[in-house]
This record gives structure tokens, sequence and C-alpha cells, in this order.
């Protein structure tokens, strides 16, 4: 059963990263088949998958329309998964707002962030890129989200959060802020105010579930 399981696993990853719609779904309709845990299917299977497409685009042996291809991959097998996670996992963990700071167009790693909160049962609203400093605060309102995840790659673009944060803590002090990309530290994150640093998604997952846990606990 375990080399069965390996191997609807490995046809899963296998599938994002080869773009293959196809394969993806009948790997993931086999996982159900076969009993594979879905928490474990969309973990183990298709969130690595991500996690190399990511490299493969940072190496340039793939681009854009190789990543779009595999992220709609990726989605047809959550489609099929998700329901399924659900209903072991109850209630959605958490509403996140998360987008690209404005000047900044590099949404990669935001987009790959966003698969595996999706994919984990947070509600997301992904503001997408260059966004304005202010939308980041009317939507937080908007949709009283438990996190903001701002992200930026290019350092003229990333003192743009400092006052994101000031904003949003300003208007609502208990919304937790998380920030990252490339130039990011973890001691930027401290000196702005923001309440925690993702090094990469899966780092930005963990310490999502955290901050939204410690939220709820209150």
């Amino acid at each position: 059963m375990a080399t069965k399981e390996q191997e609807i696993l490995e046809k899963l990853k296998q599938g994002v990263i080869e773009y293959d719609d196809d394969a993806v779904i009948a790997a993931a309709n086999e996982a159900l088949a076969e009993k594979v845990d879905a928490h474990k299917a969309v973990f183990e299977g298709l969130v690595p998958s991500m996690v190399e497409v990511g490299r493969l685009y940072e190496e340039q042996e793939y681009f854009v329309p190789e990543m779009l291809m595999c992220a709609e991959a990726l989605y047809a097998g959550l489609n099929i998964l998700k329901p399924h996670m659900n209903k072991k996992d109850g209630a959605s963990k958490g509403v996140v707002v998360m987008g690209v700071v404005q000047g900044d167009v590099h949404d990669i790693g935001k987009n790959i962030v966003r698969m595996m909160f999706d994919a984990s049962g947070f509600e997301v609203h992904d503001l997408g890129r260059d966004v304005p400093l202010d939308k980041f605060v009317e939507e937080q309102l908007k949709t009283d989200s438990d996190l903001v995840c701002l992200s930026a790659m290019m350092t003229t673009t990333m003192a743009e959060m400092k006052e994101i944060i000031e904003k949003i803590k300003e208007k609502n002090p208990k919304c937790k802020i998380m920030i990252g990309g490339a130039p990011v530290t973890g001691d930027m994150a401290s000196r702005w105010g923001a309440d925690g640093y993702a090094r990469d998604a899966n780092n930005a997952l963990k310490d999502a579930i955290n901050m939204v846990a410690s939220l709820k606990n209150l």
C-alpha cells in the first residue's frame, strides 16, 4: 500500500511539473479511490511540485507561460481533493489578504504561497501585483481578515511595506501581518512592526497557521 501511495503522490507531483492537467486529474481521482489521505495527497504530492516549478522558474528553465500552466494543473488536482480535506479539517482556517506591493510585478512567490493557503483551507483574497498601499488597508477592513501578507521582490519597492503595516495596525491593531520576498529579512520585519517573515512558501504557511491560531485563542 505504501508503494502504491508513493506512486500516486509522484504522479500528482510530475503531472503538475509537466503541466499535464489530465494526468493530475487522473492521479487525484486514483488517490481518492485508493483511500490516500487527501491532505497528504495535497501536501506531499501537489505542493512539492510547485516548489520544484518555482526552482525551474528561478533557473530560467521555465517562464511565465509554463508557470501558469503548472498552476492550472495544480488547481485541477486541488478541485478534486480539496472537498475531501474540508470534511476532515472543518471550517476555514482563517481569512487572508495578500498581494505584491505597488511598483512591483514579481508575483511568482506570492502565487506559490497563495496555492498553499488555498490548499490548506484558508479563505484567500488575492489582490494581485502592483497593489496600491490603500488597497491593502481597504481590503483588510472589508474582509476583516485575520492576516495580511505583503510581498516585494525589489529593494526599491519593499520600503512601501513599512507604511502599509503602520496604516493597517492603526485601523486594526489585532490584524496579523506577514512580509516576504527575496530582499526582505526577519530583521526588517521586526523593525517595521510585522508579526512574521516568510523565507519561503512552507515557512509562510506554518507562520500563518500559528498566527491565526493565536488570534482565535484571544
